[in-house]
């Protein structure tokens, strides 16, 4: 508490403003939403990766978890860290809670966190002879190029709606998913390297290319969904986002409309084929169609809480659009919760 004296003899009471730990501001310097979801798709895509339920618990499986999650999430630590860096005054307007814009972080403190964990990151990555693959380094280099493009001047193609869609899409989709799947059949269940690159596994495995397909999809509804509760800050900057161009109600609801029918499509694909596994070849019929009813009853949950979170939600509300696009990282988490019953 400080006590100030006016010119006016008047006695002002002014509460001094307690720092926060710096482990606080870091965990929310990282956008804990992003990096939870990181966290989350390397182990399940490891596991989707597994030929069989029984290969997916081998020693192996653990090492290369463990060995690919350091680097990855400092690589999610420098694109969002970035990201914060050249948005900062943007954030005072959108995002004032956040450690730049609320002035609980320093611009120097920030930049020697963002560049420590890229070189990290990347050093890491090539570190090892068998556990540094190919998949994992396209995944950390990828992510790199394509969130620096995102951000930083001159090329911020954040600007420009199309680009700005591509860099999200490309990173969730293909980048992540191909990356660590072609990198958990390399340094956990013993692939050559030639049949583990990044496109040979997009190129020659269905289960690859269909789930990178399918987060790419809901990497482009997080992209554009991310706009809407920032629509004032946006068009104040001038970032002229699809939501700046076409209005919030348009992006809000398209988007709403382009989720919920893929998790309904999905959930009926997998309802469809879970009958089907009684009369396959597979050593264990009935744990491959307990898989796919846990992937169907997931996803048609999920399309139908899209829909119902959505019929309270005024797309021109910015705390409600934000509640709501957190609600879609939860759905976000739950995809890759199941996605190793995909089978």
């Amino acid at each position: 508490m400080t006590v100030r004296v006016n010119g006016d003899s008047s006695v002002v009471v002014v509460e001094d403003q307690k720092s926060l730990p710096f482990w606080k501001v870091l965990w929310r310097f990282t956008r804990p939403h992003t990096i939870i979801g990181s966290a989350m798709a390397i182990p399940a895509l490891h596991l989707f990766a597994a030929p069989t339920f029984q290969a997916a618990f081998q020693p192996a499986v653990l090492r290369s978890i463990v060995f690919a999650m350091f680097p990855s999430l400092l690589m999610n630590l420098y694109i969002t860290g970035l990201n914060q860096i050249t948005d900062v005054d943007i954030d005072k307007v959108n995002k004032p809670q956040l450690p730049m814009a609320s002035g609980d972080l320093s611009p120097t403190a920030a930049n020697w966190i963002v560049s420590i964990s890229l070189l990290v990151s990347l050093a890491w990555g090539m570190s090892h002879p068998v556990l540094g693959t190919q998949g994992l380094n396209v995944a950390l280099w990828g992510s790199m190029l394509l969130g620096t493009l995102y951000s930083l001047p001159p090329f911020r193609l954040k600007r420009f709606p199309f680009l700005a869609a591509f860099c999200i899409v490309s990173v969730r989709g293909a980048v992540i998913n191909a990356g660590f799947f072609a990198h958990a059949q390399a340094a956990a269940f013993g692939g050559s390297i030639a049949t583990t690159t990044v496109w040979n596994c997009l190129c020659s495995d269905p289960r690859c290319l269909l789930s990178s397909l399918f987060f790419a999809v809901f990497g482009l509804v997080i992209a554009l969904m991310k706009d809407v509760p920032d629509y004032t800050g946006d068009a104040l900057f001038n970032i002229r986002s699809f939501t700046v161009r076409a209005g919030p109600k348009t992006i809000f609801h398209s988007m709403r409309r382009l989720l919920t029918t893929a998790f309904l499509a999905v959930g009926a694909i997998f309802a469809r084929s879970a009958f089907q596994a009684l009369s396959s070849n597979n050593n264990n019929p009935t744990l491959l169609m307990a898989s796919r009813i846990l992937v169907s009853a997931s996803s048609i949950a999920a399309g139908i809480s899209v829909h119902k979170r959505s019929n309270n939600v005024d797309p021109e509300n910015s705390t409600q659009t934000y509640s709501y696009y957190m609600h879609l990282w939860k759905l976000f988490y739950l995809s890759y919760f199941v996605l190793p019953f995909v089978r």
